[in-house]
């Protein structure tokens, strides 16, 4: 659960992102894992739930890092953080994540998503930049959340 505000909004980097709604220090906690807010799925429930619902979770969903055959499911403003390879958090942790560097208000919070799920690869002919719709408009149509 995100414990920072937030709000959601357009995203130069993948459909939509997540923003600070205040500034944000570096070092702050700005997430923690919270059962009550956060789901943990079991994997071998997956074939139990409809198609609609296993695709949410694939693309919401990632494994929870200590607890092996969970899915953490968020169901705030976190599960839209967008990838970056230079994130401005740390979610190493799988207790709490962290504010690597200030982070103004109005800025989007982005994440490493290998750091959390290791099986995590950019899938081929994805590019999370703001360039990606004037690099080519075929491919940012097709790639819209």
């Amino acid at each position: 659960m995100m414990i920072v505000p937030t709000y959601v909004g357009p995203s130069d980097i993948e459909g939509v992102g997540i923003f600070a709604a205040a500034p944000i220090k570096s070092g702050t906690a700005i997430w923690t894992l919270a059962e009550k807010f956060d789901l943990l799925v079991k994997e071998n429930d997956l074939p139990t739930l409809t198609e609609l619902q296993r695709d949410f979770i694939e693309r919401y969903g990632y494994p929870h890092m200590t607890r092996p055959g969970l899915i953490v499911l968020e169901y705030d403003n976190g599960r839209f953080m967008n990838h970056s390879d230079q994130p401005n958090t740390d979610f190493r942790n799988p207790d709490v994540a962290w504010a690597v560097r200030d982070i103004a208000a109005g800025e989007e919070l982005t994440c490493n998503y290998a750091e959390f799920d290791p099986s995590f690869t950019m899938l081929p002919g994805r590019q999370f930049t703001a360039q990606r719709a004037t690099d080519n408009p075929g491919l940012a149509a097709g790639m819209a959340a």
